[in-house]
């Protein structure tokens, strides 16, 4: 089988980083979880909810709830 070189960096990069952590994946993702947290940044902003998803919406306010299924869906 043919080598390839991105795959060759990419693993030479997660032993690298493993390596740093005495080969501890669970270590490594504590630091950087902590690494984190410290730079005040958000990882992944939270979606906002709508009122659909919290119950707070009425019956027939939305255009969709207004229309009869297809025919054979139960």
């Amino acid at each position: 089988m043919a080598r390839n070189e991105i795959l060759d960096e990419i693993y030479a990069a997660r032993e690298a980083l493993l390596a740093q952590h005495g080969g501890d994946v669970h270590a490594y993702v504590e630091a950087a979880r902590k690494r984190a947290l410290a730079s005040g940044r958000l990882v992944a902003a939270p979606k906002q909810r709508t009122k659909r998803c919290t119950g707070a919406a009425k019956s027939d306010e939305l255009e969709v709830e207004n229309h009869s299924s297809p025919p054979g869906d139960l």
